[in-house]
């Protein structure tokens, strides 16, 4: 079997490359277990300064893999729950490099990242309420605090796609390039925040959070909470089973 998450480990450097590109990198049980184990191996390791996630120039992550999503929220067995938790209290900065899809969990994720760069190819969707569903990942905190809460309705309410130029506008993304370009140019920015003394990085981006972070535990339970009372309502239910009707 291909390996689901690829890792590279170079001058600081710890690398997670989404390999599911035959499914556009929806995560499933297993592609999220591991990346709990890795980031769990990042955060413990003092070698590690800087994780880098990406993809490739022409796909990041098309959200969850809805079928297997829908066996696992019938075992209430969640690991995407998992993941969120460990990512939004990871202590070192993340880098991520987004072309083509980033749907759902493939754009809240980002807002946990320090630096996103985008290529002009990339998409962005939060379709939770066209699923039955609300937002994760703290995203109604993440998201509100950083475009204002209009903005957040919209985006999260509506589901509409917007552009990597919509991002960098919104503050999303920190910069938008050609897709050819966007692997080198993340490698060069997570590189320079690898060089950087680790400590100094690291209190600075604790400092920065501050705020934040002493309501997001708060935010992602209560987000939890309601996203496993509305996937199991029938209206939910019967949205997704429509995706596996031909």
């Amino acid at each position: 079997m291909t390996d689901l998450i690829i890792t590279k480990e170079n001058k600081g450097v710890f690398t997670l490359i989404l390999n599911r590109f035959d499914k556009k990198n929806a995560l499933n049980t297993l592609m999220y277990q591991q990346l709990c184990q890795h980031f769990e191996y990042a955060k413990s390791n003092s070698n590690i300064h800087c994780v880098l996630i990406h993809g490739d120039e022409n796909c990041f992550c098309a959200g969850n893999d809805l079928q297997d999503f829908i066996e696992s929220s019938e075992d209430d067995s969640l690991a995407a729950l998992d993941f969120v938790k460990i990512l939004s209290e990871f202590n070192k900065p993340i880098v991520a490099a987004v072309a083509g899809a980033a749907v759902g969990i493939g754009t809240t994720l980002l807002l946990h990242c320090d630096m996103i760069i985008a290529a002009n190819n990339a998409k962005f969707k939060l379709p939770f309420t066209q699923l039955g569903l609300c937002p994760e990942a703290g995203s109604t905190l993440l998201l509100t605090r950083l475009i204002g809460q209009n903005r957040a309705f919209e985006l999260m309410i509506l589901g509409n796609t917007f552009s990597a130029e919509q991002a960098l506008q919104y503050g999303i993304a920190n910069q938008v390039c050609l897709p050819e370009e966007l692997l080198s140019i993340a490698e060069k920015i997570a590189s320079t925040i690898a060089r950087l003394p680790s400590d100094a990085v690291m209190t600075s981006r604790k400092l920065i959070r501050q705020t934040t972070q002493s309501l997001l535990s708060q935010v992602i339970e209560n987000e939890g909470n309601e996203f496993s009372r509305l996937v199991n309502t029938p209206e939910c239910k019967a949205i997704l089973g429509q995706f596996f009707k031909h």
